[in-house]
C-alpha cells in the first residue's frame, strides 16, 4: 500500500509570513520512474535527485502546463530531463554512456557508488522551463553545473537570476538491505518580498533568517524518511516556535504524456525515404524515452497519400 506520508509537497509560512517553505518527500514516484529503465545505480541516483529537485522548484511557481528541468553536459551522464505537470504528474529519463561511466568511476575508485550528480554530469548547464501553451510566453532560467552537488547549482540560480534569499537541502536514500525502494526528499526556505512602506530592522531580519536556516538544516535523513511521520509532523518539530502556518498539500504521481496518436502524427511528417529507412521486419518500432513503452506502426499508416 502506498504511504500517504510520501509523494506530496507541503507548503508553509513561518515567522509571520516572512519566510515561505516547501517540504517534499517522494517514494512511489521515484520507484515507478526508475522501474521503467535499467539504469546503473549511480545514474538512478542522479535521476532520483534531479526529480525531487524539479518537483520542489516547480512547487514555487504558479503555472498551468509543464515545468521541465533539463541538464546538458559533457560527462558520462550527458542529459537528464524531468517533467512536472501542473496536475502533479512526473516523468524523468537520462542519457548516459556506460563505458564512460565505468571509466570515470574506475579512475576515482568509486565503481558502482553513488556520487554527487555534477561529478557524473561534467561541464554543462541546468535549465528550468515553464511551458503553459502556445498562447503564453515560454519562461526559462539557466545556470551552469558548477558546484559540489545539485543543491549548490540550484542555489546559484536563485542568487544570480531570481535574487531571492533561498536555503535548500536535498536527501537521497538508495535501496537498502532487501528493500528495492528508493526515497528522495527536499526542504526549501525563501524570504518573502518586503511589502512597500513596511519598516524592517535588517539586523533582526538577518538573525531571524539565520535561526530559521539552523532549524531547517537540523532536519535529518532519519526524520525525513521516517515512514510513520507525516510531513506536517516533521514541520511542527522544526518550526513549532516560529509561528508555523501550514498551507496546501500537493500530491504527485508518475505520468507519461506519450501516446500512439501523438507519435503517429509526428512520424507521419517524415518523408517516404525516411520512413522506409526506419522499417525493420516490415514495421516501425518506436520506444518512449520516459516510460519505455513501445509503439509499432505499419509503413502504410505513416505515408500520406
Amino acid at each position: 500500500m502506498p504511504n500517504k506520508n510520501f509523494d506530496n509537497c507541503v507548503s508553509f509560512f513561518i515567522d509571520g509570513g516572512a519566510f515561505q517553505g516547501r517540504l517534499i518527500r517522494l517514494n512511489e514516484v521515484i520507484n515507478t520512474i526508475l522501474s521503467k529503465h535499467s539504469y546503473p545505480l549511480p545514474v538512478s541516483a542522479v535521476v532520483a535527485e534531479s526529480t525531487v529537485l524539479a518537483a520542489i522548484l516547480s512547487s514555487t511557481l504558479k503555472y498551468d502546463g509543464l515545468f521541465t528541468l533539463q541538464t546538458q553536459s559533457n560527462g558520462p551522464v550527458s542529459m537528464v530531463v524531468v517533467d512536472v505537470s501542473s496536475a502533479g504528474k512526473i516523468r524523468a529519463c537520462a542519457r548516459f554512456d556506460e563505458h564512460r561511466l565505468e571509466t570515470s568511476q574506475a579512475r576515482r575508485k568509486t565503481a558502482g557508488q553513488i556520487e554527487p550528480a555534477p561529478h557524473l554530469m561534467g561541464a554543462g548547464h541546468l535549465a528550468f522551463t515553464v511551458d503553459q501553451g502556445k498562447e503564453t510566453e515560454l519562461y526559462q532560467g539557466i545556470v551552469d553545473l558548477r558546484g559540489k552537488d545539485l543543491t549548490e547549482c540550484a542555489l546559484r540560480y536563485f542568487k544570480q537570476s531570481e535574487q531571492i534569499d533561498t536555503s535548500l537541502k536535498l536527501f537521497l536514500q538508495p535501496p537498502q538491505g532487501e528493500s528495492l525502494s528508493w526515497l528522495a526528499a527536499g526542504i526549501m526556505l525563501q524570504k518573502m518580498p518586503i511589502k512597500g512602506g513596511v519598516s524592517v530592522d535588517e539586523n533582526v531580519a538577518a538573525e531571524t533568517w539565520n535561526e530559521a536556516n539552523v532549524f531547517m538544516q537540523s532536519l535529518s535523513e532519519d526524520e525525513v524518511f521516517d515512514a510513520d511521520l507525516s510531513s506536517k509532523e516533521i514541520l511542527h518539530r522544526l518550526f513549532h516556535a516560529n509561528d508555523l502556518t501550514l498551507l496546501q498539500t500537493k500530491d504527485y504521481s508518475f505520468g507519461c504524456r506519450c501516446n500512439r496518436e501523438k507519435l503517429l502524427n509526428t512520424l507521419s511528417t517524415f518523408s517516404k525515404q525516411d520512413i522506409a529507412d526506419m522499417v525493420e521486419d516490415g514495421k516501425i518500432t518506436a520506444t518512449c524515452h520516459f516510460c519505455s513503452e513501445q509503439y509499432c506502426f505499419m509503413p502504410s499508416e505513416l505515408i500520406k497519400q
